[in-house]
């Protein structure tokens, strides 16, 4: 009998990756998920008899595949079952041909494989069958990355679109962002991720071997989306000074960014801030299939110096912030949550981990952070492994305030400890609402179990608190004397920031008043960018009084320093004249903004047919807006973003732009159009479609 011939393969990429659910990624390429069986169909020269004829598989991953470390598997069809390994069998056979059913460990290896074969015995030579890629399964039960919730997966996996939170804890604002996972190229693109890491780089072999664990591909992934340390993707910059590259709040999804990293040689692309990092990592953890979520953190400390208080300092005589402490208590910062199991720590920490690609603090030596578990975060067990202790402060850490006298002596003005970690937000399963996760992260404020907690937080870092209240004199506050900022109504941007100072005087006596009122641009990290307004004026306060004191900034003052922030800060000090000298203060953070941009599409939504996009904006300024610029996203819809130079817009006009296009997938999209110009930015809209296939 003729000796066992492969002339030829099948690899049904479609059927494979429907099953996969991956077809939307490729339907030339297979791309597979761990832990699930996959289809090929080999031609044979002749029928294939058992047990008489054998065939064994080969897989291999990596540039050095090997046994031992799990990146190389020999197997022979219908062999005896081994767990945790490969395994073939026989799925049904003809005269000339044998589909086999061909299954990956839970644990494999994520990344590029190849396929082999040896089709007779005691003979070396083998035969190469094709190549597939290999990715997480949250829906195999035995995969570390298991979810159990088909709604979770679907939302946390296999929406390529959805929102990111940004604003402040009084003005929270949802962000449009496209995702982009599954677009054709992305998969490849994530993988070259991988291969270009620091890691990779060290020890190939090592590396491919550690894919298997997806605490260790979040760790890599975490750090590749920076660039401080390696060939990472984005170029953080925070002082508004993009002209060589592109602002932040440009970017309407992960994709082009992506994209122009790889077709660049793997060179950052500039500029991203801690929303961008989040949502591309969003992106290419997806991509993977890990489950994974954007999460916003309002009101969020950076604790550089590992004592859990946040120090805040303000100038007696004007009020304005200066720059006394490394720390910093952002408007927002926005991180990942990633779903996996921790073998690596004690029962109870699988589940939701932290994840931030954007670079602050070195773990391990990198600018990494993560994964940390959100069971160690809401019970202060912060001696865990990865960053608990810097993620617990980011939503724990307790905010101080200290005017700072002309001396140089400073009065402490009170310890908030529910001021930071306000309303961590993340886009609710299935709708466009947003949910509020706060109790996953840490026990009601000013509760028994949250100080609890805290305390024990606090005991096991490794820094000592550092004593301020030396150098302070607290005694100055005043008892009797309220501040309080109210702003009736919302401040659009082109309008003037009009808002009230509440001023109680609960004393029994009158009190003579010098008040310095301060306003400034403020960066969403929570540094001051400028002054733009400073009054100093006095008043007298009647026994068990309430007095109010207008304070009204036209868009002359801060229009053109607010572009690429739209935040100020105002700021009032209260110091009582005579010999008390008594102090108080208040402050609030006023949101401008974006004008109105709208986003409507017509024609038949139907795959391959044209559609058509229309944008309006209206220019509400008394004079033009410059270098006015459109762009338009959307997987799905857009092969890539559509981009509009509109150039000026005189004012008090509209446009009104019309922008063909035709959609390439099914199902439930976005579109997402962003608006900029010399006077704004960051002016975004959307809109959803459901694209039906062809009849």
């Amino acid at each position: 009998m003729a000796l066992l011939e492969v002339s030829s393969i099948e690899f049904d990429f479609e059927k494979n990756n429907a099953a996969h659910l991956t077809r939307g990624v490729s339907s030339s390429t297979p791309i597979l998920r761990r832990g699930q069986p996959f289809t090929i169909t080999l031609h044979l020269n002749r029928a294939f008899q058992e047990p008489r004829d054998t065939l064994d598989l080969i897989t291999e991953t990596g540039p050095s595949p090997s046994e031992a470390s799990g990146t190389r598997a020999v197997f022979r069809v219908s062999g005896p079952p081994v767990k945790r390994s490969w395994s073939a069998a026989v799925q049904n056979s003809s005269s000339s041909s044998v589909t086999l059913s061909v299954t990956s460990p839970a644990n494999a290896s994520i990344g590029k494989y190849s396929l082999k074969i040896q089709a007779a015995k005691g003979t070396p030579q083998t035969s190469a069958l094709g190549e597939f890629i290999l990715l997480f399964n949250p829906w195999c039960a035995a995969d570390s990355v298991f979810l159990a919730s088909e709604d979770e997966r679907q939302e946390y996996v296999m929406r390529e679109h959805g929102f990111v939170y940004r604003g402040t804890s009084e003005h929270i604002e949802a962000m449009p962002w496209d995702f982009g996972q599954f677009e054709a190229d992305i998969v490849h693109i994530c993988l070259e991720l991988l291969d270009v890491s620091p890691k990779h780089r060290k020890n190939p072999g090592l590396d491919c071997s550690r894919r298997n664990d997806p605490v260790y591909v979040g760790r890599v992934v975490s750090a590749m989306v920076n660039c401080v340390d390696d060939r990472g993707v984005i170029n953080g910059r925070w002082d508004g000074m993009y002209y060589d590259g592109v602002s932040p709040s440009w970017w309407n999804g992960s994709v082009d960014i992506l994209r122009r990293w790889f077709s660049c040689g793997c060179q950052p692309v500039s500029y991203g801030q801690c929303w961008v990092f989040a949502a591309v990592m969003c992106t290419v953890m997806r991509c993977l299939g890990i489950p994974t979520r954007p999460v916003t953190n309002y009101d969020s400390a950076h604790d550089t110096d590992g004592n859990l208080t946040i120090d805040e300092f303000y100038t007696l005589r004007y009020g304005m912030k200066v720059k006394e402490s490394s720390d910093s208590m952002w408007n927002f910062h926005v991180w990942v949550e990633s779903w996996m199991a921790r073998p690596d720590l004690p029962a109870g920490y699988d589940g939701w981990q932290v994840l931030d690609p954007t670079p602050q603090e070195k773990s391990e030596g990198v600018h990494c952070c993560g994964p940390a578990p959100l069971k160690a975060i809401l019970e202060g067990d912060t001696d865990l492994k990865y960053d608990v202790a810097f993620v617990f402060a980011e939503v724990n850490a307790d905010k101080v305030c200290w005017v700072v006298k002309p001396d140089g002596t400073m009065i402490r003005d009170s310890a908030d400890i529910k001021t930071i970690g306000k309303n961590i937000s993340t886009k609710a399963v299935g709708i466009t609402e947003r949910e509020d996760i706060t109790h996953l992260y840490k026990y009601p404020e000013g509760s028994v179990k949250e100080r609890a907690v805290f305390e024990k937080a606090l005991q096991r870092g490794s820094r000592i608190l550092k004593n301020m209240l030396e150098h302070s004199d607290s005694c100055q506050i005043s008892k009797g004397l309220q501040l309080n900022f109210v702003q009736e109504t919302r401040t659009v941007s082109g309008k003037e920031i009009a808002v009230t100072l509440i001023i109680l005087n609960n004393s029994e006596t009158p009190k003579s008043l010098t008040l310095n009122l301060n306003a400034q641009v403020m960066l969403y990290t929570g540094r001051p960018a400028c002054q733009i307004w400073s009054r100093r004026v006095t008043a007298k306060i009647g026994p068990n009084t309430e007095t109010e004191f207008p304070v009204s900034i036209p868009y002359s003052q801060y229009g053109r320093v607010l572009r690429h922030n739209n935040t100020v800060k105002l700021t009032a000090i209260a110091v009582e004249d005579g010999g008390s000298r008594e102090t108080s203060f208040t402050e609030k953070n006023v949101v401008v903004s974006s004008p109105e941009l709208l986003l409507g599409v017509n024609g038949d939504p139907v795959q391959f047919q044209p559609m058509m996009a229309e944008v309006t904006f209206f220019n509400p300024l008394l004079e033009p807006l410059t270098d006015c610029t459109i762009s338009l996203t959307g997987s799905g819809l857009l092969f890539k973003t559509i981009d509009t130079c509109v150039g000026a817009l005189g004012p008090q006009l509209r446009i009104r732009l019309q922008i063909p296009f035709t959609p390439t997938k099914t199902g439930s999209r976005m579109l997402t159009v962003g608006f900029n110009s010399d006077q704004f930015c960051e002016v975004k809209a959307y809109t959803s479609v459901t694209i039906n296939p062809p009849k």
